[in-house]
């Protein structure tokens, strides 16, 4: 049942990330609001700069974003998802 749940939710994130190649108008701030509220309850902006991070390009940000949003069991508006990807990608990432 996870299994099939993982395989969902990263065929989802493929097919947001294939319509997405660039994100659509997001806001930034509104994203910092979203990443504080949820993603500092797992780890810290660390995880976002190592050298062996996994997330390569804005599709694998986009699908990251995704998964992460399954795994600590909160639903995310798309818009909500896009503006968090772009404030982890204007702070973090510079993917164009």
């Amino acid at each position: 049942m996870a299994r099939g749940f993982l395989l969902l939710s990263v065929l989802s994130a493929l097919s947001a990330g294939a319509q997405a190649a660039t994100l659509p108008a997001a806001d930034a701030a509104l994203g910092k609001k979203v990443h504080d509220a949820y993603c500092t309850s797992c780890h810290t902006d660390s995880v976002y700069t190592r050298k062996d991070r996994h997330v390569t390009d804005m599709q694998g940000l986009l699908q990251k974003v995704d998964v992460c949003g399954h795994q600590i069991d909160v639903s995310l508006s798309k818009a909500q998802m896009n503006n968090l990807t772009k404030y982890l990608n204007d702070t973090y990432y510079k993917f164009k």
